[in-house]
């Protein structure tokens, strides 16, 4: 019997597109640091953003490394910070490395919005079933993403991958959805639009998984093969049924 349903979130819930390439972000995100007293050129930022970037991940003795955005931001508020700045208290640092995080992000994004039919479709569900959500990212940004799009009411809990330092496929990030939820494997079904990271993920733990065709994510990945497809988000709870019936 399913009791309980996980959902990726961008690519899958929402449409998401963001350009860290933009050297307007950079910009934009030096001038905002020089009015709390961090004096970083806008050519420095945008070397920096990348270089600590990959120094966190080649540092990483994960398999599936994910990186810390608010410590690449602290990095750089340490390192440039002047006068009072230079002097900002423990949690001062890790309120402004947030902030900036945050202001980095929207400056970097170009689109935010539901795929068609999600939220009528998650409306049916969570009558019936618990929704949890797993997530590549950055907690600083995909709680407010979800409020954007009005969905934070719908999942619980949900499992960034930016508070464990690893990402999918990583088994540990499902695990961790599956012990909070108090489900058995076989008692979910993850829903994805990454054949590699959500449906081959998902299945290693023996979860059952639907693929949405989406225009983002892996389409296909060697071996692997979902329970179910969709291409319209209203046809998951249909789904949703006859995989009820599926041993």
């Amino acid at each position: 019997m399913i009791r309980g349903i996980l959902f990726d979130i961008n690519g899958t819930l929402s449409e998401i597109w963001t350009d860290e390439t933009d050297k307007n972000v950079y910009r934009t995100v030096s001038a905002f640091l020089s009015y709390r007293g961090v004096l970083v050129d806008p050519e420095v930022l945008h070397g920096l953003y990348f270089k600590l970037c990959k120094q966190q991940l080649d540092d990483s003795k994960e398999l599936y490394p994910e990186f810390d955005v608010c410590r690449l931001f602290e990095k750089v508020i340490q390192q440039y910070a002047v006068g009072d700045a230079a002097k900002m208290k423990k949690d001062e640092l890790k309120a402004l490395s947030e902030t900036a995080a945050q202001v980095f992000r929207s400056a970097s994004r170009r689109e935010l919005k539901l795929y068609p039919n999600v939220k009528k479709t998650l409306d049916v569900l969570k009558k019936r079933y618990r929704l949890a959500a797993v997530s590549d990212g950055q907690t600083v940004w995909g709680y407010p993403e979800l409020n954007a799009v009005g969905l934070t009411e719908y999942f619980s809990p949900v499992i960034v991958s930016g508070d464990y330092g690893y990402r999918k496929p990583d088994p540990r990030l499902f695990k961790k959805a599956l012990s909070k939820t108090g489900l058995d494997p076989d008692e979910a079904v993850f829903v994805g639009n990454d054949m590699y990271r959500d449906v081959y993920g998902a299945q290693t733990v023996g979860i059952k998984a639907v693929f949405y065709h989406s225009n983002q994510g892996e389409q296909t990945h060697e071996g692997t093969t979902p329970d179910a497809v969709i291409t319209d988000f209203a046809d998951l709870p249909a789904v949703i049924k006859k995989l009820e019936k599926t041993k």
